[in-house]
């Protein structure tokens, strides 16, 4: 997948790595969205169907939080407050545990209720306010956006589709 370059191809890159994840994750058993059988983030790691979508749902929400933030005007704490970048797994692991409780069919509604506010946010910015100016470290707004969404569902999708295939999940 190319790297988009304006606010049309992110857009496109971010409905389209959506759509063909959501279908995939539609496809999963619900009786089956937890057990923890799917490949980990971290090496040498097993989490759930379940897990995963919580955690593209917790980075599409601190895309959201960076975002009002900058808008606001406000110091904003990437990746998010009392971790760093070097933390990541272990923010992971919060992701899991604050969805941990969440019915799959439930978490599917708040990732497509996520994608939506993702899209309208992408839709509210112009290709200058997403690209033409560095807004976190040496990164775009659109390039960070795209780092925690597009790029995300499709690395998901592999891996849930992988997950599918030795499940013998249609």
């Amino acid at each position: 997948m190319a790297v988009p370059q304006n606010k049309q191809e992110l857009l496109d890159a971010i409905r389209t790595t959506y759509l063909k994840l959501a279908s995939d994750l539609a496809s999963v058993p619900p009786e089956r969205a937890h057990e923890m059988t799917l490949e980990g983030h971290a090496q040498g790691t097993q989490m759930s169907v379940s897990d995963l979508v919580a955690y593209l749902i917790g980075w599409n929400l601190l895309v959201l939080k960076w975002s009002e933030g900058k808008a606001k005007g406000l110091p904003v704490d990437f990746p998010e407050t009392g971790y760093k970048w070097n933390e990541l797994g272990r923010l992971a692991d919060k992701f899991y545990v604050d969805h941990a409780d969440i019915a799959y069919a439930d978490l599917l509604r708040q990732f497509a209720d996520v994608h939506g506010l993702i899209v309208a946010l992408v839709e509210r910015g112009t290709d200058a306010s997403l690209y033409d100016t560095h807004w976190c470290e040496k990164y775009t707004q659109g390039r960070m956006i795209q780092l925690n969404t597009a790029s995300p569902y499709a690395n998901a999708r592999g891996r849930l589709r992988k997950w599918k295939k030795a499940n013998g999940i249609v």
